[in-house]
């Protein structure tokens, strides 16, 4: 049981990378640096890699763990900021 719910967590989690890296590609670069944020590649790269150290070593681990508070991080303060609405799911 235990083990099927940290693979529901870790695929949520590959899933809200992935939509952390399909929302940057959407967003303009300049978009980035004007909120007083990282450059958009620079967070292209940290979206890409969370999303490759949680798939790889799992949620629980040395890298899978900056991985998830670097995704959330996206979707709840960056996404908001450069798309100019307070709800990340815009």
């Amino acid at each position: 049981m235990t083990g099927l719910l940290l693979d529901l967590i870790r695929l949520f989690l590959i899933g809200l990378c992935l939509y952390g890296v399909i929302d940057a590609v959407r967003r303009p670069a300049a978009a980035f640096p004007a909120h007083n944020q990282l450059t958009k590649p620079a967070w292209l790269a940290i979206l890409v890699v969370s999303t490759w150290a949680i798939y790889k070593f799992g949620v629980l681990s040395f890298l899978g763990l900056p991985a998830v508070v670097a995704a959330i991080v996206y979707v709840v303060d960056v996404k908001p900021a450069v798309s100019g609405s307070a709800n990340p799911w815009n």
